[in-house]
């Protein structure tokens, strides 16, 4: 109401301002007779000829007639010169033309000449208006400007004092309510978190650098009173108290975790430690995301926590697989020397919305050239399998892991394994494009089978996937048709949560 009641201002304040100045030719048509006293504007005033003929006295002879007098004084022929000094013995007609220009011309001229005047004479003014009222009307303007711009600040600011609207959460009281913090919660898998457990009536703080992570994946949370957003390196130590904390701070597509190696395994290594020694200072319990590459190219398939895995310690990978592995490590360490209670995740292949565009995984890589209709680009045969869990899913497994007393990793993906080729089909189809399928060289150490054993994750945390490739699959597309469309930043990401029924009927 408050924002109707101050535009209504602004258009009354604006009206007022341009009746007192009134129209620039207080509605005199510009109109006017010409020499032979012909009538060639429609509704003309009675006066203009006597404005017109006091006009023509003023500012002396009419150039035609010049023309014409120079005419008679050369044997009624006027003389033009060209460019090269000749003369120019054209024909009548052309000096003809040339005449009923000027005359045209200086016609046109009269005519706004005398309409001015005539406007001006009804002001009150008899040629032009002085310097000091032009002056005056300008500081007028200036001040009518300065005036529309206040009105528009006082608008914003009673806008930023409306509450902003956000998703009806769930309310606890302090005894259910838990203080969590997610690190790298900014990310893809971290923001889904995030929106879970903000539903679910906890206090969420996110910590993250934003290397991979975006403001904009958790920016529909900003300013409500359960979330708190930290810019913090998890390298360097963090000081708070919280219950619980979901460590999912590191790069985990190839060419971000490629891009630094080093700082991958910082981020792995002493970031683990950093989140670890927080846990027992505050006496937290702590979530750590593995990986499933932990397990290498694996000679074992389907891949059970119990197998060791397949690792190159040097690979190009080494500094994601076994950064992942020494933070591990880490957990167990401080679970056996100083009482942290630990759990360990480890994720397998996760697509859905707010993926990274450039991140180099299957997913978005497809999806992309799917919507750009440019080639789909397999690396190697094709013939390389993969699992695929949407991200809900996910999610549901960590909050199940975090919720029971079981220890021991956990593998939490989709146990249907599917090779590249038919994904990249499965994509294409969905998109509806004609994209070719086009095989590139093999990256090094690419694992060529991936599938989880779910078996423990089925016993002891009563979790599997639920949601039906297709559909997934759907949902991103959707996403990253949206994404390729935005072109400023007022597009912003729609949350809309998703029923607890909703989610018990998936």
């Amino acid at each position: 109401m408050k924002q109707f009641l101050a535009f209504g201002v602004t258009i009354v304040l604006v009206i007022c301002l341009y009746k007192s100045w009134g129209s620039p030719t207080n509605g005199v048509s510009h109109y006017a007779y010409d020499d032979n006293g012909d009538n060639d504007g429609v509704g003309a005033l009675d006066n203009n000829a006597q404005v017109d003929r006091e006009s023509r006295r003023a500012a002396g002879p009419s150039p035609e007639r010049l023309v014409l007098s120079v005419a008679d004084r050369n044997g009624h022929r006027p003389q033009h010169n060209s460019i090269d000094g000749a003369s120019d013995d054209a024909d009548g007609n052309d000096d003809g033309d040339r005449l009923l220009l000027v005359q045209s011309k200086h016609r046109s001229f009269r005519k706004g000449l005398a309409g001015g005047a005539l406007a001006k004479q009804r002001n009150g003014d008899d040629l032009a208006l002085d310097d000091p009222e032009r002056e005056s009307r300008l500081n007028e303007l200036h001040e009518a400007k300065r005036q529309i711009l206040e009105l528009e600040r006082k608008i914003q600011e009673l806008e930023g004092r409306i509450p902003r609207k956000y998703p009806d959460v769930t309310f606890l009281n302090y005894k259910n309510r838990k203080r969590i913090l997610i690190t790298g919660g900014a990310g893809f898998v971290g923001s889904h978190l995030v929106d879970y457990l903000m539903m679910q009536g906890h206090e969420v703080i996110v910590a993250d650098n934003f290397f991979t992570g975006r403001k904009r994946n958790v920016e529909h949370w900003l300013g409500h009173e359960n979330f708190e957003l930290i810019h913090h390196d998890i390298v360097n130590p963090l000081f708070i108290e919280v219950d619980e904390i979901y460590h999912l701070a590191s790069p985990a597509s190839p060419p971000h975790y490629m891009y630094n190696p080093v700082k991958t395994i910082k981020t792995n290594t002493l970031g683990t430690i950093n989140v670890l020694g927080l846990a027992k200072r505050v006496g937290a319990k702590v979530l750590i995301a593995s990986t499933s590459e932990v397990y290498g190219d694996p000679d074992v398939h389907p891949q059970p926590e119990t197998y060791w895995g397949h690792v190159n310690p040097i690979g190009p990978r080494a500094c994601y697989d076994e950064g992942k592995r020494v933070s591990e490590t880490l957990s167990y360490a401080y679970a056996k020397q100083e009482k942290v209670n630990v759990r360990v995740a480890r994720i397998f292949n996760t697509y859905g919305p707010r993926m990274h565009m450039n991140d180099g995984r299957v997913v978005s890589n497809f999806i992309i050239q799917a919507l750009q209709n440019q080639s789909i680009t397999i690396y190697g045969s094709g013939h390389q399998t993969r699992s695929f869990q949407y991200v809900s899913d996910l999610v549901d497994g960590l909050v199940a892991l975090m919720a029971s007393n079981y220890t021991q990793p956990v593998n939490l993906g989709n146990p249907v394994e599917r090779t590249i080729q038919d994904f990249a089909e499965i994509i294409r189809d969905l998109v509806g494009c004609k994209s070719k399928i086009i095989e590139l060289p093999a990256v090094e150490d690419d694992p060529q089978r991936r599938k989880p054993d779910i078996a423990r994750a089925k016993k002891y945390i009563n979790w599997e996937p639920r949601v039906p490739l297709q559909e997934g699959l759907m949902k991103t597309i959707d996403y990253f048709r949206k994404e390729l469309a935005r072109s400023n930043h007022s597009q912003r990401n729609i949350f809309v949560p998703e029923t607890t029924e909703f989610r018990t009927l998936l």
